[in-house]
């Protein structure tokens, strides 16, 4: 493995977005930009994929500390000039809070058997005699055994949906089963010889006469006296 496979299965474990990578890197007292991030995290057959160099690595390591354990005052550790997988796996270990018998737990969730006088000797100093070289293999099922266990799923925006206040064609049409739709009553058009109709009729040239109706007294006139 080399650094930037590491950077790249801890930022999606953990899904760090560039801010927060930007943020854990000047925790540990060095400031990166975005676009050097983004050439990190190529895949290393990209144009523009950056080599990771271990002093860079060990610093993104002493930041991901901080971010899990919290920041202590006082000055930052001194990231190292040459890393190694005993050194990841130790920054690992102290990030996440975990104990020897937690590792050993931890990696046979991915199948992988490791004894705890191994994972002991990848602790000690280089110059001690029960010092053991922790080889690939150990150092990536490790990352695949923390990314199964702690991984951060991302969060999807979550999208408020539009109340549309007007009203379809097709609502305003729709009657109830249960009334009769509304029909307009037809109405014949008048004839000539309908009794209601103005104008000339059939007997418009007779008088209607009451039989009951009692004559009036002549009004009598007045004689004027002089």
């Amino acid at each position: 493995m080399n650094n930037n496979d590491v950077l790249r299965r801890l930022r999606y474990t953990f899904n760090f977005n560039d801010k927060q990578m930007v943020a854990i890197f000047a925790s540990a007292g060095e400031n990166v930009s975005r676009e050097q991030i983004s050439q990190w995290l190529k895949k290393d057959d990209d144009s523009d994929f950056v080599a990771l160099f271990d002093s860079n690595l060990a610093v993104f390591l002493n930041g991901f500390i901080n971010e899990k354990r919290g920041k202590k005052p006082g000055p930052q550790p001194s990231p190292e000039k040459r890393l190694s997988n005993n050194i990841i796996l130790t920054k690992l270990k102290i990030a996440l809070n975990l104990q020897s018998e937690q590792i050993i737990e931890l990696l046979k969730t991915v199948n992988f058997n490791l004894g705890k006088a191994e994972l002991s000797a990848f602790s000690r100093k280089i110059d001690h005699k029960h010092y053991r070289e922790c080889k690939d293999q150990v150092l990536r099922n490790l990352l695949q055994a923390i990314d199964k266990t702690y991984h951060v799923e991302r969060t999807s925006k979550i999208v408020k949906p539009t109340v549309n206040t007007q009203k379809s064609p097709s609502s305003s049409s729709k009657t109830n089963n249960n009334t009769k739709p509304y029909t307009k009553k037809k109405i014949d058009k008048p004839t000539p010889t309908s009794p209601w109709v103005e104008g000339a009729r059939p007997n418009a040239s007779s008088i209607y006469i009451n039989p009951n109706k009692k004559d009036e007294p002549k009004r009598q006139r007045l004689k004027l006296t002089k």
